[in-house]
């Protein structure tokens, strides 16, 4: 028969006295956490049949905190993978135990928006969210962050000067890049349309500043048509690129800034062969890698949403640490570029 590992064994393991593993397991004095640590992760090690205790006093150890989200949308796809990522992101934390409050926004309007981040922004430590810029949405954020509450816009910037960081990418590049990837896989220059959300959306203007930036610089042989609002819905997008190729037989590239590339897809698969048009869309999701397969997409611009996440959470849990203090910024990460070849 195997023989009962003790609490000796914990200590030998673990290069600490009996007496400090004793402590640990009885809570009869402060054990500092590095310490408990290293022997909760000895007894786990070894096989300590009391094993969960020290996790339970580790977990006692630490300062519990709690994250506020506020995202769009909870059936697409991108958006269900984005909550899933930031429910890792925060168990995967060792200093606190980190609690995630997930809202979801079902459409654009501030009202909407601002009223879910009032709701969550009162019952957490610190608030992210994905949100149009508006003026109300200034006030909300000022308000929470006069309550203590540090707020962090993703994806989109809004309440600037106002928020925490503004962690996502760099639109401004994003939309160069998507130039650059029509203008040099078109067989021939022509016009070229693009979509955007809506007018309140601070990431969707940026990523068209720089889409037109690029074709004025280095594309004067192509045409830049008027830019469409599609209000990130697949119908509206559907639709129009059904309008913009009856109207221009001669349009080679569509970039959809935002949402809504379900419908530029379905409508390219309607009137168009495989790569007569170049689409560049966002996010890998199951349409768009078809598309990609199928020679309906060129690019697909995705984020990286795990490491966003990961960013975020210790953004806000610094942010504990530093209330009044922190300056004001941005964390641009570099997106994932999705090419065929690679879908």
């Amino acid at each position: 028969m195997a023989r009962r590992v003790t609490i000796k064994d914990i200590a030998r393991e673990a290069g600490v006295s009996v007496s400090t593993v004793d402590r640990a397991l009885n809570g009869r004095a402060v054990v500092r956490d590095e310490t408990m640590r290293k022997i909760a992760e000895a007894a786990h090690r070894i096989g300590y049949h009391a094993r969960g205790l020290f996790d339970q006093r580790l977990d006692l150890n630490v300062p519990e905190v709690r994250l506020g989200f506020v995202l769009l949308k909870e059936k697409q796809e991108f958006y269900r993978n984005f909550r899933r990522e930031i429910e890792t992101a925060a168990a995967a934390r060792r200093d606190v135990r980190a609690t995630a409050v997930i809202r979801f926004a079902q459409s654009q309007s501030p009202d909407e928006i601002a009223q879910h981040m009032r709701e969550v922004g009162d019952r957490v430590d610190a608030l992210a969210a994905i949100a149009v810029n508006h003026r109300m949405l200034d006030q909300v954020v000022q308000n929470l962050q006069d309550a203590g509450v540090p707020t962090f816009s993703l994806l989109n910037d809004f309440a600037q000067g106002i928020r925490r960081n503004y962690i996502g990418l760099n639109n401004m590049k994003v939309g160069r890049q998507a130039a650059w990837t029509i203008t040099h896989t078109c067989p021939a220059p022509g016009k070229v349309a693009i979509f955007v959300g809506g007018n309140r959306w601070h990431g969707h203007d940026l990523r068209e500043v720089g889409f037109r930036a690029f074709m004025r610089e280095n594309a004067t042989a192509f045409t830049v048509l008027d830019t469409l609002v599609n209000l990130e819905t697949r119908q509206l997008t559907y639709e129009a690129t059904l309008d913009l190729l009856t109207r221009h037989p001669d349009l080679c590239g569509i970039y959809v800034a935002g949402g809504g590339m379900e419908g530029a897809i379905a409508a390219l698969r309607e009137v168009r062969p495989p790569e007569k048009v170049a689409l560049v869309v966002n996010e890998v999701t199951v349409e768009s890698r078809a598309g990609l397969l199928d020679g309906y997409v060129r690019m697909v611009v995705s984020t990286p949403l795990r490491e966003l996440c990961t960013e975020v959470v210790q953004l806000m849990i610094q942010a504990q640490d530093e209330r009044g203090e922190a300056t004001i910024g941005q964390h641009f990460l570099d997106p994932r570029l999705i090419l065929p070849e690679i879908a």
